[in-house]
């Protein structure tokens, strides 16, 4: 899977859901996280975002949007 890198912010507000999507590199910037940092509970959620397709609640999944997350591949986590 891709790693993930996003810009974090000071709290997704409630009632948003993310995403992830798939990028081919990481902006300067971007603050990063390697899978295997990730709690089990938020490798879990992130994993279903990523195989699944399915949008999640933001407060559920413990990442946050503008964040790489570096799995297979590079994955960018984004708030709807």
């Amino acid at each position: 899977m891709n790693m993930a890198s996003s810009e974090l912010s000071a709290g997704t507000p409630l009632g948003r859901s993310l995403t992830v999507e798939r990028v081919d590199t990481a902006p300067t910037a971007a603050p990063i996280r390697h899978v295997d940092e990730l709690n089990p509970e938020t490798f879990e959620a992130f994993y279903e975002l990523v195989t699944a397709d399915v949008p999640l609640q933001a407060g559920e999944s413990g990442l946050e949007p503008g964040e790489i997350i570096v799995f297979t591949d590079y994955f960018r986590v984004e708030a709807r």
